[in-house]
């Protein structure tokens, strides 16, 4: 089967996935350690409010990219759990520092819990607050080495041109949630899924980074900031 991609025609080698492949997919990722199975299983017990927490495939995504590019100052915004954070913390070199935004701290005992149990509560600090208020006291220079961004989705385009100058050349900014459990391809979405839809327009649009989208859990792009002298 052919299908056309940015006009032009290729071979379609795409797998589309069931629930048996999905199922095999996730049984040949990495298998949760002890501290995030407890992490998934507290957060999981929350109720509706636990599907803000990502998937552990994505964690196990975050963990290695963490590693391979040996980011040494990562930014994040929406801590929920702290799923996440454990995650790139795990991945990252000793020195590393996390820094996790949210606007509550409602969850943030159980977050602290498995960053201590993990070894890892004294590279991640965490802040209340705005999120958008609190990042524009960083500073403007470009010394980030990865951006997570999963909080509210109508701010997503303001998150994402706060830091990505402050990301260094060759750093990564990741946002998830860009599928919407997929309501973000209708041209007719409304309320978050219309916010998810023009940031993922704007991402498409941005010469300033290289970015790929992952139908990885509800959605996950990717990208990485180019040197100024590159461009796209």
């Amino acid at each position: 089967m052919n299908v056309a991609v940015n006009g032009a025609t290729q071979v379609d080698k795409r797998i589309r996935l069931t629930p048996e492949i999905l199922d095999y997919v996730l049984h040949c990722t990495e298998q949760p350690v002890p501290v995030q199975q407890w992490l998934i299983d507290t957060t999981t017990a929350l109720g509706q409010v636990a599907e803000m927490q990502i998937a552990h495939e994505q964690a196990v995504l975050f963990t290695l990219l963490a590693a391979a590019s040996g980011a040494r100052r990562i930014i994040e915004v929406g801590t929920f759990t702290g799923y996440s954070a454990l995650a790139f913390a795990r991945g990252m070199p000793a020195d590393g520092t996390i820094d996790t935004y949210d606007i509550t701290d409602r969850w943030s005992s159980t977050a602290r819990r498995a960053w201590q149990e993990a070894g890892f509560a004294d590279r991640i600090r965490q802040h209340i607050g705005p999120a958008a208020e609190l990042l524009d006291r960083l500073p403007p220079e470009p010394a980030v080495d990865l951006v997570f961004i999963d909080a509210d989705k109508v701010s997503y385009i303001g998150y994402w041109e706060q830091l990505l100058p402050r990301v260094a050349d060759n750093g990564l900014i990741i946002a998830d949630n860009v599928l919407y459990a997929g309501e973000a391809t209708s041209v007719h979405a409304e309320g978050n899924a219309a916010a998810i839809r023009a940031f993922n327009e704007h991402v498409r649009a941005d010469d300033r980074v290289q970015a790929v989208m992952l139908p990885l859990a509800d959605g996950l792009t990717i990208a990485r900031k180019l040197p100024a002298r590159y461009g796209r």
